[in-house]
């Protein structure tokens, strides 16, 4: 999650073939969140092929200024999967960033301190633009304010500040079931009980299933 602006930077899969109404997911993403408050025990972590989608190959370092405009793809190059509050993006295009000054050693002077992600944030001034570029790049017509220009990794997890690899137009209106998504795995990086390159890696995949399995599952 990035922000409240629509213009800004702001930090969604209807799952291929699977369909999923945005209240009931939003639903059972908040109780699931509310969970995790009374709950100290390490959470199960990935096994398996999901350890190796996790962990398997760094996400990028990003050194992209946050002051400066940033290349966007070429339009109609990307293409999201699913549709509305649960696309996902272009995997191609899209495949996640990280910063490097968010490490497991800096956390608690960083991603773990209250505000800190507002003093990296770019300011709408680049950002808009950026949105603009992306949307073309995605395909999409509709206004600026049907569309969150979205971390893929999230500021709160350390996701790169403003790089077009962390960057696509998520579609829907903030708050989104995403947003509730990141803050959960923010806590329990915060908590330390779960790595945060893991956590990094599989919002990156996919948030919805790493939600499912991780949380939601985990505290039924």
């Amino acid at each position: 999650m990035a922000g409240t602006d629509r213009g800004r930077a702001t930090d969604g899969e209807h799952r291929a073939g699977v369909t999923m109404s945005s209240p009931t997911v939003t639903v059972a993403i908040a109780v699931a969140v509310l969970a995790l408050g009374g709950c100290s025990a390490p959470i199960t972590p990935p096994v398996g092929n999901d350890q190796r989608r996790a962990t398997h190959g760094d996400l990028a370092a990003s050194r992209a200024t946050a002051n400066a405009i940033q290349a966007q793809p070429p339009a109609h190059s990307c293409h999201a999967r699913g549709s509305g509050f649960f696309s996902l993006p272009d995997p191609t295009c899209t495949p996640g960033a990280i910063n490097p000054a968010v490490t497991p050693r800096s956390i608690r002077s960083t991603i773990c301190r209250q505000g800190w992600t507002d003093t990296v944030r770019p300011p709408e001034r680049v950002t808009e633009a950026e949105k603009r570029a992306s949307l073309r790049a995605y395909g999409d017509t509709g206004p600026l304010r049907d569309y969150e220009y979205d971390h893929l990794v999230p500021l709160e997890l350390g996701g790169a500040v403003n790089d077009p690899r962390n960057l696509w137009p998520e579609p829907g209106a903030s708050p989104i079931p995403k947003d509730t998504a990141e803050q959960a795995l923010n806590s329990l990086v915060c908590r330390g009980r779960l790595s945060l390159a893991v956590a990094q890696r599989l919002i990156a995949a996919n948030w919805v299933s790493a939600l499912d399995r991780y949380v939601s599952a985990g505290k039924r």
